[in-house]
């Protein structure tokens, strides 16, 4: 369930590609080329690794058993997200949005960005005129 969850909403993003450049058994998500998720297999369960602001990730993995250090990843910028229900369906297409947002971010041009990381997703305020 975790890793169809994470994969609907990674391609439902603008630009989102997966690679394969580990073997086949690493889906890599990227965006502009940057790495903003990786689904792999970690003791039988099927994981999914995630970008998170550094205080977000301490936060996180404080607040919720499902999620742990980023495997494989440097551990103040990644999470892990587990299997094992704690984390609702809304919660994890969140943090997979929030991951490729803090990727356009910090990671690519903005000449290059597909989506303003700063405005996607909210609602247009209307002009009182």
């Amino acid at each position: 369930m975790l890793q169809r969850v994470t994969k609907e909403r990674a391609l439902q993003l603008p630009a989102t590609e997966i690679a394969y450049p580990f073997g086949p058994e690493w889906d890599v998500f990227k965006v502009g080329g940057k790495v903003f998720m990786i689904h792999t297999e970690l003791k039988g369960d099927l994981i999914a690794v995630i970008k998170a602001r550094p205080g977000d990730s301490t936060a996180l993995q404080e607040a919720f058993d499902d999620i742990t250090p980023g495997y494989h990843m440097n551990k103040k910028h990644w999470i892990t997200l587990n299997p094992g229900g704690s984390l609702d369906q809304e919660f994890i297409e969140d943090l997979v949005t929030e991951s490729y947002l803090l990727v356009i971010e910090k990671s690519l041009p903005r000449a290059k960005w597909p989506v303003d990381p700063f405005t996607y997703g909210q609602e247009p305020t209307s002009d009182p005129a």
